[in-house]
C-alpha cells in the first residue's frame, strides 16, 4: 500500500501523482483522482488564503486515510493539500486513490474529499478584488451533509 500525504505551498502535477501511484503495478484496476480548484466567486475573489496546523494536519489526514483503508480495499492513496494564497483557477487539493476495482477507488476518494472539506484542520480566508479581506470561511451545510452520510455507515 502506497500512501503519500503532503501539505505544501507549491502546485502539483495530478497526472504525475497518479502515475507515481500506479507505476509498475499490474494489480490496480482503477485510479480515481479529484482536483479541487480555487473559484473566483463571481469575479469577486482575488485569492483564497489557506492556513493549517503543521504536523497536526498531516497526522489527522493520515488517521483518516487509515480509516478509508479499513472501509475499502485501497491499494494506494495520495492526498496533497496546498497552503498559502491561491489565485482563482489554482489547484488547492488532490485526492487520488487506487484499487483493483472502481467502486472502492471512487468511494475512498469521495470519503477522503468530504473529510478534507469539512473536518481537516485547515482555515480559509477570502481576499477580495476590492482589497477587503473576509473572515474565515465556514464549511457549507451541503458539505456537512455529505460528510454525515459516511458517519452513519
Amino acid at each position: 500500500m502506497s500512501v503519500t500525504i503532503r501539505i505544501q505551498p507549491e502546485d502539483f502535477d495530478a497526472a504525475a501523482e497518479a502515475r507515481a501511484l500506479t507505476g509498475g503495478r499490474r494489480d490496480i484496476g482503477a485510479v480515481v483522482t479529484f482536483t479541487g480548484l480555487c473559484r473566483d466567486e463571481g469575479g469577486e475573489l482575488q485569492a483564497l488564503e489557506l492556513e493549517h496546523y503543521a504536523g497536526m494536519a498531516e497526522e489527522e489526514i493520515a488517521r483518516v486515510v487509515e480509516l478509508a483503508r479499513s472501509r475499502w480495499a485501497l491499494d494506494g492513496v495520495t492526498v496533497i493539500h496546498r497552503h498559502g494564497k491561491i489565485a482563482p483557477g489554482g489547484q488547492i487539493v488532490l485526492v487520488a486513490t487506487t484499487s483493483s476495482h472502481r467502486a472502492a477507488a471512487f468511494a475512498g476518494a469521495e470519503f477522503l474529499m468530504d473529510y478534507l472539506k469539512t473536518r481537516a484542520p485547515f482555515w480559509k480566508k477570502e481576499h477580495r478584488v476590492d482589497g477587503s479581506v473576509g473572515g474565515w470561511v465556514e464549511a457549507k451545510d451541503i458539505d456537512d451533509r455529505a460528510m454525515e452520510r459516511w458517519e452513519n455507515k
